[in-house]
């Protein structure tokens, strides 16, 4: 009989956050806490492989082979660390897989998840009490000063609470934290919120229930405060999926979870004026000019070099906006540093993903299965080479597992995983 896999590393991985953030390794420690799940996949031997893996994969060979067009040693750095991201994302996906299929029960299995949400709600807290916090990390101190003074690499390992923007008629600082930058707090609070509703309905009695359905309406401070339109907008197009599929299939359950989750939502902005303040955020910045002008570059450097991009993002002098091309959505990225083939297995995955997560038919299921959806509608404009795409990843395998279950004939636990496609250690 194979080895059990333990849920335990998920939770040092995922429940730990606010640790590795002060300690500033959550971004460059994050592919070594995915190597410790590596390392016990491959001890276990046999590993049953989500549905799609393959196609993941052609894009991981893509991205390698693009190495081959970065122009300097200083990029390699960045390279490697978004590598080390799209592959511990699979590694988290796979293992999280194989986990579901030893019939663990799934509320237990979300639990990392969980702990990841209080994490983000904490720190998120942090930005809205403390909003000048900042810290000089440990890995910080480490690095030789060659690496640490990099500015992208700084961002990563001086640990900030918020980012201020300036340029706002009403300037405030906009909750980041565990995350550089405010867009990926409020790209992981759109794809989180779905796995605490899902625990929520999963668990009807317990502590952590409770914990969590008090955090619902605490997070929405910090939320808020971020000023992210597409949160926002990834957020609602995922409900308004659920909600479509909740009236098709008659299921009332999860309609009024919706409905809630909307009520809650609407009161917030009767204390927090959140519309407009991303209103004069908007009116008084080039946000949107400058997005436009590095997807216009993209868009015709990418026709020099459309099947393997130029390996990283590049700065150039044709655009006024202060970021280099290839860095304003993830879509954007990987069609420049990638190219064209990349880009459409990259999106082929989320696709298939949202395909074959949207025939779950439990409540809960049907709440993980708009992360698919979430994920797809932030692509244009978040980048997800980040801890985040392993958020994705987690809560996506849990639920393909979740729909072979229910798709099984009701009887005894899951059988061991011979019947799924598998990889030999």
């Amino acid at each position: 009989m194979l080895p059990r896999l333990p849920v335990w590393p998920l939770v040092v991985m995922f429940g730990l956050v606010p640790v590795w953030w002060a300690a500033g390794a959550f971004y460059l420690g994050w592919s070594l806490l995915g190597a410790v799940l590596l390392a016990l996949l491959l001890v276990r031997g046999r590993v049953p492989l989500p549905p799609a893996t393959g196609v993941w994969l052609l894009f991981l060979a893509l991205v390698v082979v693009s190495a081959t067009q970065l122009t300097s040693v200083g990029s390699l750095l960045a390279f490697g660390l978004r590598l080390g991201f799209y592959v511990t994302a699979l590694v988290v996906g796979v293992y999280v897989y194989a986990v579901a299929r030893q019939g663990i029960d799934l509320a237990a299995l979300l639990v990392p998840i969980c702990l990841f949400w209080f994490g983000l709600v904490l720190l998120g807290w942090l930005g809205v009490l403390a909003p000048r916090f900042s810290l000089s990390t440990p890995m910080e101190m480490l690095l030789p000063g060659g690496v640490s003074g990099n500015p992208y690499i700084q961002d990563l390992v001086r640990v900030r609470a918020s980012e201020f923007s300036p340029r706002a008629l009403n300037p405030i600082f906009r909750p980041s934290a565990p995350f550089p930058y405010t867009n990926n707090y409020g790209s992981a609070y759109a794809m989180t919120l779905p796995c605490v509703v899902a625990f929520v309905m999963l668990r009807r009695h317990g502590l952590l229930r409770w914990a969590l359905i008090v955090s619902l309406p605490l997070s929405l401070a910090p939320a808020f405060f971020t000023l992210n339109r597409t949160m926002f907008v990834s957020l609602g197009a995922g409900l308004l999926v659920l909600g479509l599929r909740a009236a098709r299939r008659g299921n009332v359950r999860v309609g009024a979870s919706v409905v809630g989750v909307l009520l809650i939502g609407g009161l917030a902005t009767l204390f927090i004026p959140v519309t407009e303040m991303i209103d004069n955020r908007v009116e008084s910045s080039d946000t949107n000019s400058d997005r436009f002008a590095l997807y216009g570059e993209v868009l015709r450097r990418v026709a020099e070099s459309p099947w393997l991009g130029y390996g990283s993002p590049a700065t150039v002098d044709t655009i006024s906006a202060p970021v280099p091309v290839g860095t304003q959505g993830q879509l954007w990225m990987v069609l420049f540093c990638h190219g064209v083939p990349a880009l459409l297995f990259f999106l082929g995955w989320f696709v298939l993903a949202a395909v074959l997560c949207a025939r779950a038919r439990s409540a809960a299921g049907q709440w993980l299965a708009v992360i698919p959806v979430v994920c797809l509608v932030q692509m244009p404009f978040y980048g997800m080479a980040s801890p985040n795409l392993a958020v994705a990843f987690f809560a996506i395998a849990l639920t393909m597992a979740l729909v072979e279950r229910e798709a099984r004939p009701a009887g005894p636990a899951l059988p061991q995983p011979s019947a799924a496609p598998e990889a030999v250690a």
